[in-house]
């Protein structure tokens, strides 16, 4: 957009939009779980033993934060290779 062209930064801006929509897809979950809908990835939720009905039902187990946890770490990772 600024007439960057660099391979750096194009490659550091690829990863900090990846954090920034997992992010996005985190704090939407509460929202799209009222609507009945979960857009989480379902192999790391069913490594956990979570479903979709877990989300929308608004349970708080631990599980269910090992999930948010697990996903969260991927857009961690994703800014960790920015840095």
């Amino acid at each position: 957009i600024l007439g960057v062209r660099d391979i750096h930064a194009d490659h550091a801006a690829s990863h900090i939009g990846k954090a920034q929509g997992i992010v996005t897809c985190l704090r939407a979950t509460p929202y799209h779980s009222t609507r009945r809908e979960v857009f989480l990835p379902m192999d790391i939720c069913m490594l956990h033993g979570v479903s979709q009905e877990d989300f929308i039902r608004g349970k708080q187990e631990k599980n269910v934060r090992d999930v948010i946890y697990d996903i969260a770490s991927q857009a961690h990772i994703h800014l960790q290779h920015v840095r």
